[in-house]
């Protein structure tokens, strides 16, 4: 007998059933209704043998392995260097910690770099025997490039000073140490400018790790005379 809607058929004899399986479905041997005189027998239906070819990404490997690591990886843009940094910031050595600006949005927001170096005047004392950047280092260097955004013409204006009014919900997420390159975004969320205060939103990072966080208010003064 034979079942149009089974996956399988049954052909009677004495002593054999012949059942031929689907090959996308195998149904349990417990489904089959056998019997102590019942036999079975398997028609094996023979795969047809095809390839598969898996693409990798050993060439790629390969030849990045044989670029020299000294080559492998691009320097940061200029946008602005030390000399107009000084142009806009009032900060002199030692406390100058912005190195290059690699992005700036007028009025809006800025990227800048601090390399960290072991000749830093603060590793001495912070600590000796493990050198790490003090935090409130990390959070003046960010507020100096808050300062680039606040200071410039589409702001405040390069004739003014700026101080800060306010630091909230600083975190500091890992340690930075001397060799590391401190990458920091400030950007500005708000500005009053009848009352010089501007609300800041900034974060530091190295490689692609953030290391600090913070939001930051700082207060415009009109320089001395």
């Amino acid at each position: 007998m034979s079942a149009s809607n089974s996956i399988f058929t049954i052909s009677p004899s004495r002593n054999l059933a012949r059942i031929s399986l689907n090959h996308s479905v195998s149904p349990p041997l417990s489904l089959l209704p056998l019997t102590r005189s019942t036999s079975v027998s398997f028609r094996h239906k023979p795969r047809s043998s095809s390839l598969v070819l898996c693409s990798t990404d050993e060439s790629n490997i390969t030849a990045e392995k044989e670029i020299p690591i000294e080559l492998r990886y691009e320097a940061f843009p200029t946008v602005m260097d030390i000399n107009q940094i000084r142009e806009i910031l009032p900060h002199r050595f030692p406390f100058l910690l912005v190195d290059r600006v690699i992005e700036y949005t007028p009025g809006e927001s800025a990227v800048a770099i601090k390399n960290v170096t072991i000749n830093d005047n603060f590793f001495p004392g912070h600590f000796p025997e493990r050198p790490i950047m003090p935090g409130v280092l990390m959070v003046e260097a960010m507020a100096q490039v808050g300062g680039i955004v606040m200071l410039q013409p589409e702001v405040g204006g390069s004739k003014s000073n700026f101080f800060f009014a306010g630091i909230d919900k600083v975190r500091f997420r890992k340690p930075v140490i001397a060799g590391d390159t401190l990458v920091m975004r400030m950007t500005l969320v708000k500005m009053q400018k009848r009352f010089g205060i501007a609300k800041m939103e900034g974060k530091a990072y190295v490689g692609n790790t953030v290391v600090c966080e913070g939001e930051f208010l700082m207060a415009m003064g009109k320089e001395e005379e």
